[in-house]
């Protein structure tokens, strides 16, 4: 009989591991309080952008494969995992309430033997100083009778270049039977797995790779600022120092970090480092980057417009926080349209992945690209490179195109890199 697993969570990691435990002979229950997600898999239909309709269709037909907003499905899985939502407060603080309240949830449905792993990406000790006290709430002692692991989640939408199960595992125990435990589990699901020492090293695993991320990104958005006084195109020294075979990897610039990993998860690390009394300077700097970058942008395009006195008709093309995927969260797009609203211009956007906005209290529906309309804009400004945009129509129709991510590789006098 095959062993069975429950999710919690079916967002952007929850639902992408469900299905590869579900590839991997697994049953697995989905569990996600959200009741849309839940209609929508009920009804066939993806909310994710990585998966079609007939590939949730075909997941949701499987009696391997059940989904419910109810957390009883726990009474008879062998293994948890918690895959739920961990943002930031508006004070930029760590919010849990999500994790607390999922264990608090799964409390009453817990047994002797069940392994409960995190994945959410979180500061060093949650899992011991915040899970292990929560779930001995039940009764069952940690290490004992009921076992805890984390494992960093690794999934990075729309990226069709790994598959999820080829992305090397890090896995940890609170106890080294917990960790036994977690590495059987796993072990077929993955093609590799990096077992380390605590679930402290693994938490700081995760947080370590995407400060590393929002350090780097934002000091290429700090050279490209550079470069632009300097009238030397960024990009070409980007692609002249990457063809030294060591000491220099790639970053590119942008128009921001945004989404749900890099902008959110050193500032886990800096709020567990500051309550040690600990200074982060270098991800205070990112962070002092990374949050100027959208006015560099509104910048840049006011030039470029030569600081007109009417106001002018702006097309944004891609609103989410990164290419193919239909995820808005922290997408440095919406501050960079805020800011053009603010100033009194006509803002319209065109993103293929999301049908419409809220932005400062009124809603912004995607307009459709049309070649005869893009005359009618005093400028476009590429925000999102998504591949199925044709930007060979847009250059060849615009008036003026402010490119942020190095879409365009031609030369044209109406086309400005940023």
């Amino acid at each position: 009989m095959a062993i069975q697993i429950a999710v919690i969570g079916l967002g952007y990691v929850g639902l992408p591991l469900a299905s590869l435990f579900h590839k991997s002979g697994y049953h697995v229950t989905g569990i996600d309080v959200d009741k849309r997600k839940i209609e929508s898999l009920e009804n066939g239909k993806s909310y994710l952008s990585d998966y079609t309709d007939k590939e949730i269709i075909k997941l949701t037909s499987s009696k391997r494969f059940v989904f419910t907003d109810s957390f009883e499905a726990i009474e008879s899985v062998e293994a948890v995992i918690l895959c739920v939502p961990t943002p930031l407060r508006n004070h930029q603080d760590p919010d849990l309430s999500y994790l607390e309240a999922a264990a608090k949830a799964m409390l009453p449905h817990l047994r002797i033997g069940q392994l409960v792993v995190l994945e959410s990406s979180t500061f060093p000790g949650t899992t011991e100083d915040i899970l292990v006290p929560l779930l001995e709430q039940s009764g069952l002692r940690v290490g004992e009778e009921i076992f805890l692991g984390y494992s960093p989640e690794r999934i990075d939408p729309g990226n069709q270049d790994y598959s999820l199960h080829e992305i090397p595992k890090v896995v940890s125990g609170v106890t080294k039977k917990c960790l036994k435990i977690a590495e059987k589990i796993y072990g077929k699901a993955f093609k590799s797995l990096v077992p380390v020492d605590s679930t402290r090293v693994a938490e700081m695993t995760k947080i370590l790779e995407n400060t590393q991320r929002l350090i780097n990104i934002s000091f290429m958005n700090e050279m490209s600022r550079i470069c632009h006084e300097l009238k030397i195109d960024i990009w070409q020294v980007i692609d002249a120092a990457s063809t030294k075979p060591y000491g220099f990897t790639p970053y590119y610039p942008g128009p921001g970090i945004g989404g749900h990993c890099i902008p959110v998860d050193p500032l886990y690390l800096k709020w567990k480092a500051n309550q040690e009394n600990l200074d982060t300077p270098f991800i205070d700097l990112a962070k002092q980057v990374n949050d100027a970058q959208p006015s560099y942008v509104v910048e840049r395009l006011e030039q470029a417009l030569g600081y007109p006195e009417k106001a002018p008709r702006i097309l944004l093309m891609g609103l989410t926080y990164k290419k193919d995927v239909n995820d808005v969260r922290e997408s440095v797009s919406i501050p960079v349209m805020e800011r053009l609203i603010n100033r009194g211009w006509t803002v319209d956007f065109h993103d293929p992945y999301i049908k419409d906005i809220q932005i400062l209290g009124k809603k912004y529906r995607s307009v459709r690209f049309i070649y005869d309309n893009l005359a009618n804009y005093d400028a476009a400004v590429i925000l999102t490179d998504h591949s199925q945009l044709d930007y060979d129509g847009l250059v060849k129709h615009s008036n003026l195109v402010l490119d942020t991510r190095n879409r365009i590789k031609k030369e044209f006098d109406h086309v400005i890199r940023l």
